[in-house]
């Protein structure tokens, strides 16, 4: 069940609407097999969101239950890393948590990935 007071509050630029349906319908290899763990409740009953909109950007995953933003990292964030710094700075400014997971990982340790997000504290 969507937690809708934690859903509601967050800061939401709808410029970025369009971009995010894009995203989602896009998709890559990765959020597609992370997104068929989490979605519909899969995981743990949490209600998942793609591609959410949260302020001036746009995440790969979000639990408004948990108040819990995954982020998958490919290999282009390695050149954003200060991009990365500050958009983690500003979700958690928001008391968002922010967990990041490789997309090496996912794809050839998807398991492992989801053993991990399982013993995460705030899982």
């Amino acid at each position: 069940m969507r937690n809708t007071k934690n859903y509601k509050v967050l800061p939401y630029n709808p410029e970025l609407l369009t971009r995010a349906r894009e995203l989602r319908k896009a998709g890559n290899l990765c959020e597609a097999l992370l997104w068929k763990q989490l979605h519909r409740g899969n995981f743990r009953g949490y209600d998942f969101d793609r591609q959410k909109i949260i302020g001036n950007y746009i995440v790969d995953f979000y639990c408004s239950q948990r108040k819990v933003i995954i982020e998958i990292d490919g290999v282009s964030h390695g050149k954003k890393r200060e991009y990365d710094q500050c958009r983690d700075q500003y979700l958690q400014s928001l008391g968002l948590t922010v967990i990041h997971v490789l997309a090496e990982d996912v794809l050839k340790r998807l398991d492992e990935v989801m053993a991990m997000l399982s013993s995460h504290p705030v899982l």
